[in-house]
């Protein structure tokens, strides 16, 4: 996976909250979202590699157990979900579900 997000991953990540972080990882996942609906599997594809790139590097700065524990669950699902067998049944709706309160933190934070 090439890297898409450089300046990202050279410290400017671990720096934003992680509302912020998660919003950006669920625009991705929204992008990834909306290109599978139009039938353009290549660039959901591309949306879906940003959103693990965005995913890693905040799993690379969480600090705690919990939130580790949460991040790599997500990442797993949605691993599952795009790239897999969907064995844990996850929906469109149900990741939109998952980042819109994320996107409304971060809104709220600025």
């Amino acid at each position: 996976m090439i890297c898409q997000h450089r300046d990202l991953a050279a410290g400017r990540w671990s720096q934003m909250p992680f509302a912020e972080q998660m919003a950006n990882v669920g625009s991705e996942v929204e992008r990834a979202l909306n290109w599978r609906a139009k039938h353009n599997p290549d660039y959901a594809w591309r949306a879906f590699e940003r959103a693990l790139e965005l995913l890693d590097l905040t799993l690379a700065s969480a600090r705690g157990a919990a939130r580790l524990k949460e991040l790599a669950r997500t990442r797993e699902a949605i691993v599952d979900y795009f790239a897999g067998a969907n064995e844990y049944g996850s929906t469109e709706a149900s990741w939109r579900r998952y980042f819109m309160p994320f996107t409304f933190a971060a809104r709220r934070d600025r």
